[in-house]
């Protein structure tokens, strides 16, 4: 397998156009400020009411292009059967210490869907699991410094939110590049138009973004506490 230059920032979610939702703004903002970033989808989809494994990867090739990403990848783990079984834990280990990243966002611990919470999960111990050195002497260990879940499908207060004011169009051009999800055909009725999908988009970022006085943002979650080194320089006012 061809040799990937380390990632800085790495999302990992369930789904082929997981990501675009829920953290495309902020992988389009770190991609504008040069950073490296990728995606690993876990699943093809392939239990989806619409489209076909072969279709939806192809779509999430074009959909990486608009989040200007600079890798993604498919684990094609069984989509709606995801488990966090020590053989996919070891796969997704190795595929972590392969591309190295600094950065990895993960789904929010608590979904609707199983394969959310399970790709969380999964994730959060695969990336440790990384770290171990005699987990395969034939590979240098890594674990990322800083793991965070995406949350803006969870009724939680974010412990920040990233202002994706000028990202915002872009990543819903980004989502709308799955036509097979998104655009009309057999079994519509049974999905919202995209003028509603992007209605509702549009409401939960202005949410978000109005909780730090900007347009569109969008939500994440750490489990330790955040370090702050110059109070005066913190942003959004309290007045």
């Amino acid at each position: 397998m061809a040799e990937t230059p380390p990632l800085d920032v790495l999302a990992i979610a369930a789904h082929p156009d997981d990501v675009e939702q829920t953290c495309g703004g902020t992988l389009i903002k770190m991609a504008q400020a040069g950073y490296r970033t990728g995606v690993l989808d876990l699943t093809a989809g392939d239990m989806g009411t619409r489209g076909t494994p072969e279709i939806r990867l192809q779509e999430a090739e074009a959909a990486g292009r608009e989040l200007m990403l600079a890798w993604r990848g498919n684990m094609r783990f069984p989509d709606a059967r995801l488990e966090n079984s020590l053989p996919a834990r070891m796969s997704l280990a190795m595929e972590i210490r392969r591309l190295r990243p600094r950065v990895v966002i993960l789904p929010y611990w608590e979904a609707r869907h199983p394969d959310h919470y399970r790709a969380g999960e999964l994730g959060y111990e695969a990336c440790f699991l990384a770290g171990l050195k005699k987990l395969d002497e034939a590979t240098e260990p890594h674990r990322p410094f800083k793991v965070l879940y995406a949350s803006l499908y969870a009724n939680v207060t974010p412990s920040f939110v990233v202002d994706i004011t000028e990202q915002f169009e872009r990543r819903m051009a980004a989502l709308f590049r799955y036509r097979s999800q998104y655009g009309g055909g057999p079994g519509s009725e049974l999905f919202p138009a995209e003028r509603e999908i992007r209605e509702r988009l549009a409401a939960i970022a202005r949410f978000y973004g109005n909780l730090i006085g900007v347009k569109y943002g969008e939500p994440f979650v750490v489990k330790e506490t955040m370090r702050v080194d110059d109070i005066v320089s913190l942003g959004v006012r309290s007045f």
